[in-house]
């Protein structure tokens, strides 16, 4: 049974940093796409960021954000820097079956629960 346990949300000031981590079990992360979603109330699951053997960013978070993997850990973080009012939303890491990058929430099938981060101005 695959689960993904997310952690690491929290409020922060405008400018301010966190870093969102994504725990695996039951499959192994190295070997399929991993990506971070965002949803803000009212609004549509976003695309973040996802890793394979690359990166792959939003536009409006290049620069800031850096997803990064930890193999040993079965581990996915999201290190977010210089953090916006419009960066709060609910942030949930997602994994496939399968090697490719998705945009779309669609092209994943597992989820974690969600991690709630909020930045104030």
């Amino acid at each position: 049974q695959v689960q993904l346990v997310e952690s690491g949300g929290g409020l922060v000031q405008a400018g301010g940093s966190l870093r969102l981590s994504c725990a695996a079990s039951g499959l192994t992360f190295s070997k399929y796409a991993v990506g971070w979603f965002r949803q803000a109330p009212g609004k549509e699951r976003e695309f973040v960021a996802a890793i394979t053997w690359t990166t792959h960013y939003a536009d409006d978070v290049k620069g800031r954000f850096t997803i990064s993997r930890d193999d040993a850990k079965n581990t996915v973080y999201l290190q977010m820097n210089s953090l916006k009012p419009e960066d709060t939303a609910k942030y949930y890491c997602a994994t496939t079956n399968y090697y490719s990058v998705s945009y779309s929430a669609h092209g994943y099938n597992y989820w974690g629960q969600g991690t709630q981060v909020t930045v104030s101005s």
